[in-house]
């Protein structure tokens, strides 16, 4: 005798579970549409130089700004916000990964942070005079946002597919996300550009740039909104996760859950030890994104002060890159569905380590090598980081998406010290930005050399999760 679960399912059914399923997956390419845009306006191009000059502005005789009673130099007002930013969403996205995963709203706070960080973005326009105080402040407050905004974020990659299915769903949301930040980065360098045509002053035109970023993520984050449910986690049509199998409140339910997280978080920390094949892949993970993370943000640097380039030149490149990186994460995607995502991932360290050597040996004041090379990071940046997000997602336990992405972005975020402090010290030693960026060759071979002992199988099978055909 055949019971329920011997049942074929019904046709309609079917059809309305993956109408569902598409239309989650459509939210969830829109967020990172809509969150992109801080990265690129805010954080690459505008914000940098905008709040350094009027930290100068700011500035005593000595060229010291003293916010919070220490003296620092103005030049270095932006930079150590952002290092205190970035040190602050640490315990930020780990606590509400947490709450997030006890109550189930991971919706509600994905999208609360982005509207704060968006608030908080628009905010800029009112930067000016000597306001500096204010500009460290919003950043502060939007770089948390989008911090936890993002890791809330991933945590619904698990159930927007089956596992052969994600390494093309990751890539897909990651070009949506180059596409929407490279998008309103051409209107706001078209703006920047042009701002003696509009009647504009270059200060005026900076903070709409910065404000229409805001305004960009607060109008797509409704996207999402409407179309994600609250728990992430879970596909279309099948049963929930109640509560993580290795303890927390049953159905996400907590009649304390902001004292109850902070409890859960100390045994989620403590129960990782249990699964040692996924942290070697975080350590693996760790090490070579921090070296991309430092050719991304030292790329402008070598660009200008070893190659020559000038201002014209580096935002071009900062443009190639955003729109190679589609395509890149597109390609990449489907030679993981070929190969799997390991091998695709090793194949892009090697990218990696290629364009390093050519990054070193180009010659100064030739733009269009310049350009060969902001493409080729392009080709390779977004498709490893989709796919290392994407091969994650398979070795963390049900009903731990947040919390244990909450720990894969302090990864990527809160360890970015190790690539710019040997970036920093190779030029020390040797006064040479070519040794500086050769240097960081260490982060790729070590990275590859990790994740190359990784059983990918054996960790996704202790975790209880269903394995892919190709890994």
């Amino acid at each position: 005798m055949s019971t329920a679960t011997d049942l074929p399912e019904h046709p309609a059914t079917a059809t309305d579970d993956g109408r569902a399923l598409r239309r989650m997956q459509f939210g969830w390419y829109i967020n990172d549409w809509a969150n992109a845009a801080f990265s690129a306006t805010v954080l690459t191009v505008f914000l940098g130089p905008y709040l350094t000059s009027i930290a100068k502005e700011a500035a005593d005789a000595q060229g010291n700004v003293h916010p919070l009673g220490l003296s620092i130099r103005a030049g270095s007002f932006f930079p150590y916000t952002v290092s205190f930013s970035v040190l602050l969403s640490v315990g930020a996205m780990l606590l509400l990964g947490t709450v997030a995963d006890r109550t189930g709203r991971h919706k509600e706070l994905m999208c609360g942070a982005a509207y704060v960080g968006s608030a908080a973005t628009m905010g800029m326009f009112f930067l000016g005079g000597d306001r500096y105080l204010l500009g460290g402040g919003l950043l502060v407050v939007a770089n948390i946002a989008y911090a936890v905004s993002v890791a809330l974020s991933y945590a619904y990659l698990p159930g927007l597919a089956s596992p052969d299915e994600r390494d093309k769903v990751s890539s897909k949301g990651w070009a949506y996300g180059y596409a929407g930040g490279g998008l309103l980065l051409i209107a706001n360098l078209a703006l920047f550009q042009g701002h003696d045509a509009f009647g504009l002053s270059s200060g005026t035109a900076v903070r709409i740039c910065l404000a229409s970023a805001g305004l960009w993520w607060a109008i797509f984050t409704l996207v999402p909104l409407l179309r994600l449910p609250s728990r992430a986690g879970v596909l279309p049509g099948r049963p929930g996760v109640p509560a993580a199998r290795d303890g927390g409140a049953p159905d996400g339910k907590d009649a304390e859950p902001a004292a109850g997280s902070l409890r859960e978080l100390g045994r989620t920390l403590r129960g990782m030890r249990r699964y040692p094949l996924t942290l070697l892949y975080l350590g693996a993970f760790l090490c070579y994104n921090d070296g991309i993370q430092t050719v991304v943000s030292q790329a402008s640097l070598y660009g200008s002060e070893e190659l020559g380039m000038d201002q014209t030149s580096l935002v071009v490149a900062v443009l190639l890159v955003q729109i190679v990186a589609i395509g890149g994460a597109l390609l990449l995607g489907r030679i993981a569905h070929r190969f799997g995502a390991k091998s695709t991932i090793l194949g892009s360290l090697v990218g990696w380590v290629v364009t390093l050597a050519l990054g070193y040996f180009m010659p100064a004041h030739q733009p269009a090598w310049f350009y060969a090379l902001a493409c080729m990071i392009g080709l390779v940046l977004g498709g490893s980081q989709a796919l290392s997000r994407s091969l994650f997602s398979h070795m963390i336990p049900a009903g731990r998406e947040a919390e244990y992405f909450s720990v894969y972005k302090v990864s990527d975020r809160g360890t970015s010290w190790m690539g710019p402090l040997v970036f920093g010290l190779a030029y020390q030693i040797t006064g040479s930005y070519r040794s500086a960026i050769i240097s960081l060759l260490v982060f790729f071979v070590i990275g590859f050399a990790v994740l190359l002992k990784v059983p990918v199988r054996r960790a996704i099978e202790a975790v209880g999760n269903p394995v892919p055909e190709r890994l």
